[in-house]
């Protein structure tokens, strides 16, 4: 990519269509299990924030695709992620073998949960960003 992209779309474009076909249904998945996350591209490739904090990304590389959900989502569904070439808060797979959408969604539930067990919560019950 000669420029730096923009948006999702301006990301994807490029991309072989294979590539880009797997990211669009990850990118399905992500905007399922968080409805309420805003797209962006942070480090030069799609990201989702949610209440202003990063939740989750994902690209593609030169011989893989990635997601990228945190290390605890990685680690709180290993047994289910065995047959992917993960590291801490990684997950690497081929455009023709794609994560399955109902994991995806549970990789990002479980980011979200993270999120909200780390905000504090005041005497009056409202939560308080730190």
């Amino acid at each position: 990519m000669s420029t730096k992209p923009q948006t999702i779309d301006e990301y994807l474009a490029p991309l072989s269509s294979e590539k880009r076909a797997t990211l669009e249904k990850l990118r399905r998945a992500i905007k399922s299990a968080a409805p309420k996350a805003e797209e962006c591209i942070s480090y030069q490739i799609p990201a989702f924030r949610l209440g202003g904090r990063m939740l989750v990304a994902f690209g593609a590389a030169a011989n893989h695709c990635a997601f990228y959900p945190g290390a605890s989502p990685v680690e709180a569904h290993k047994d289910e992620l065995k047959a992917y070439d993960t590291s801490k808060g990684t997950i690497r797979f081929q455009a023709d073998s794609p994560l399955p959408a109902k994991l995806v969604r549970k990789l990002v539930k479980t980011r979200i949960a993270e999120y909200a067990a780390q905000q504090p919560v005041a005497a009056d019950g409202a939560t308080r960003r730190r």
